[in-house]
Order: C-alpha cells, then structure tokens, then sequence
C-alpha cells in the first residue's frame, strides 16, 4: 500500500502519515526526489523530538492555517456556527496567539507549523 507524499504545504500533517511514509521510503529504492523527501521527513521528526504522543497520531498546523484550525476548534466546542453572535464578534488574531501559548512552534522544510504536544 503506497502512502501519500507529504509536503510542507499541507494545512495540517498526521504523524502516523509521516511516520507510515518513512518506512514506505525506507522499504523501497528511492529515486533523487524520494531520497529527498526522506530527509525532510526524518528532519521534521527529529524537530519534534520525542513527543510521546507522536506514534498515537499528533497533528501538526501550518502557521497560515491556524486561524481557521482556531476556529473549527471552537464551533466544534460550542457546537456553532462561528459567524453567530457572539463568535462573530471575536477578534481571531487575539484568539490565534492565545491558543498558539499551547502549541509548540516547528519548522518543517521552511514552514511553520504547530504541534501540541
């Protein structure tokens, strides 16, 4: 079964993709652009370090992302639409740096990404 390649564009990343496309990587001859892909990831999860919860599946959010993961996050809580009131009223900037408090930043291949963890 092929896993799916994995980039630093994705608005979010699931450590068991990246850790399930490392050993598809591993298994197999690799071309120039696989052998690439294989660093980077190796790369990102050295950058996360050992998070215990990395093999149980940790998600990772692309910093130009979050404030819609933010947001998604609180109509899930409240079970809302979050353009009533008073989720409309919210100022998301502020709502994106007080939840990013407990996310720890990563770079992944130049991105920003947030992991929590």
């Amino acid at each position: 079964m092929e896993t799916t390649e994995i980039y630093n564009t994705q608005d979010t990343i699931d450590s068991r993709d990246v850790i399930a496309r490392i050993a598809e990587l591993e298994g197999a001859e690799r071309d120039e652009e696989e052998t690439a892909e294989l660093g980077l990831l190796r790369g990102l999860t050295k950058e996360v370090g050992q998070a215990e919860e990395w093999e149980f599946g940790l998600t990772l959010i692309r910093d130009t992302y979050f404030e819609e993961f933010a947001q998604d996050v609180a109509a899930d809580i409240h079970g809302i639409d979050i353009m009533d009131w008073p989720f409309g009223a919210i100022d998301w900037d502020d709502a994106v740096q007080s939840l990013k408090q407990d996310y720890t930043k990563i770079d992944f291949d130049g991105a920003t990404y947030y992991i929590r963890g």
